[in-house]
């Protein structure tokens, strides 16, 4: 992607703003807004800059974040010390994304940012989607309770994005001498790439009839 989604953190307490909003602006691809400390402020935020994911507690001063998540067509997601169910299932179905039970772990918040950012490479195509990417989309946003923290290997995939931004398709061959790296990895990471939406496949026929692929890296 070529811009930072734009993070609005709705927390009354000052400090746990704060907090949060350098959570976020750890993880590439993010920034964070200043915070807003109501539903009255969260609000008019929302309404003149637009941000990409809202970040909502459930106890504001002047309102709940549940209700805030009704009024608001912006995708969202909870961190809350709420951890009733009932709290927890109004939340999900009013369509929040995910939901933070405080006190929880920046690698938690970067688990799941990171997901958004997958899933939202995956939805940024125009047309239809198949139901496998809309599964691995899904996925993205709900990635199983062990993958917490950042992905391994995150270097090499880093790595492999930057060779692909050099610009133009290129084989598999040509990443991994690029990287320095196996090409049966290179297949590995541009196969990955490719499922989170990252990385275009497209087919490049040779002289002897038998299609190779080539990769390149999406468009924002």
């Amino acid at each position: 992607m070529s811009h930072d989604f734009t993070v609005l953190i709705v927390e009354d307490d000052f400090h746990v703003g704060r907090l949060h909003a350098g959570f976020v602006n750890a993880v590439p691809g993010f920034r964070a807004l200043p915070p807003a400390p109501t539903a009255a402020q969260a609000l008019n935020v929302i309404h003149a800059q637009a941000p990409d994911l809202v970040l909502l507690d459930v106890y504001l001063p002047d309102a709940t974040g549940l209700d805030v998540l009704r009024r608001i067509d912006v995708d969202a997601m909870m961190l809350s010390a709420a951890s009733d169910p009932e709290t927890i299932r109004k939340a999900l179905r009013h369509g929040a994304l995910a939901y933070l039970i405080k006190p929880f772990s920046a690698q938690l918040l970067e688990s799941r940012l990171r997901g958004y950012l997958r899933y939202r490479r995956l939805l940024a195509e125009t047309g239809t989607l198949s139901q496998d990417r809309l599964e691995s989309a899904w996925q993205a946003l709900h990635p199983a309770a062990a993958a917490t923290g950042p992905r391994p290997g995150s270097a090499t995939e880093t790595a492999v994005l930057s060779a692909l931004a050099q610009g133009g398709d290129q084989s598999t061959a040509d990443v991994a001498k690029a990287v320095g790296i196996s090409r049966t990895t290179a297949q590995r990471y541009l196969q990955g790439l490719a499922d989170d939406g990252a990385v275009v496949i497209s087919l490049r026929y040779g002289a002897t009839g038998r299609p190779e692929h080539r990769y390149s890296a999406a468009k924002p």
